[in-house]
């Protein structure tokens, strides 16, 4: 047993795909399925099961891959630990939701890059959902997430920027004329929404209930910028984060309804964009030097938009 082999069945435990783990590592597929046919022979044991096009995770594994995360870090942290001498170097994985890619991290990750030039960046893709089970997992070293405080047992959590909430639609709506906008005002409207578990999607949801109102008109989409534009023209009313849309307000495109005040509490609490790391990975220089750049930019963030 190798960290080569190792760093292979923990990718494929991760993509649950021989073709992406050879992928991500730029190794030929043959190569991928050899060395965890020799780790297999070698422990004696089957480490995945082939189920059609599916592999999965046996019981075997799932230990392993355990074990596996350990002996993988304690390897970087360890060439970390000679190399650092230059500064911060290695590689860093993360991930976050198209909304915080879009509008939050542009200018956090130029400035990281300009300040640590010898440290690797990859992003993942994962599903809002996904997020948070994949830092658990260490498939990703760290990950921003978009939702309502978070609380946790096994994930270190920083709350960053509170990300107020609006209801919006297009101009000439005839809900923008109305002087407060409510829940019961909303019953039979087309709602243009986000993916189902979206934070901001069940905090919309928790309101309407509150007043017996169920959404049956339901358009769901896997892009912000893709309910922006059908807002735009009419199709319907969304709830988004004030980020995300303060542009297109300001250039009259967009309205924000007034929301209620007897409704307000189902908002009060909000999302918030927080960074994520499992609480007991290794903080290694470079992990260090992102989490201390993040807070110093978005805490910035927080101050200007408060002056």
């Amino acid at each position: 047993m190798d960290l080569r082999q190792l760093t292979t069945f923990r990718a494929v435990a991760q993509t649950l795909s021989f073709h992406r783990a050879a992928t991500q590592l730029n190794y030929v597929q043959s190569s991928v399925s050899t060395q965890i046919q020799l780790l297999e022979e070698e422990l004696g044991v089957r480490l995945f099961d082939r189920l059609g096009k599916r592999v999965v995770l046996t019981e075997a594994g799932q230990q392993l891959l355990h074990y596996a995360e350990k002996l993988l870090n304690l390897a970087e942290e360890a060439r970390t630990a000679i190399m650092d001498g230059d500064g911060p170097r290695g590689m860093l994985t993360m991930s976050a939701p198209e909304t915080l890619w879009t509008y939050r991290l542009p200018a956090l990750l130029k400035r990281f890059r300009e300040l640590f030039p010898l440290v690797q960046l990859q992003f993942r893709h994962y599903s809002s959902k996904e997020l948070f089970q994949r830092v658990q997992e260490g498939a990703v070293d760290v990950a921003f997430v978009l939702d309502e405080p978070l609380l946790s047992t096994t994930v270190s959590v920083d709350r960053l920027i509170p990300e107020p909430l609006l209801i919006i639609a297009a101009p000439d709506s005839p809900l923008a004329c109305l002087p407060e906008v409510g829940p019961l005002d909303l019953d039979g409207q087309q709602l243009l929404l986000t993916e189902a578990g979206c934070s901001y999607r069940n905090i919309f949801y928790r309101a309407l209930a509150a007043e017996g109102v169920h959404a049956n008109s339901v358009l769901e989409f896997a892009s912000v910028e893709a309910i922006k534009q059908c807002v735009m023209v009419g199709l319907g009313i969304a709830v988004l984060p004030s980020i995300v849309v303060e542009k297109e307000i300001a250039q009259g495109k967009l309205v924000a309804l007034p929301w209620q005040r007897s409704s307000e509490a189902h908002f009060a609490e909000g999302i918030v964009t927080q960074i994520i790391w499992h609480k007991d990975k290794w903080l290694s220089p470079s992990l260090q030097a992102f989490l201390n750049l993040t807070r110093e930019i978005l805490t910035h963030e927080v101050q200007i938009a408060s002056a």
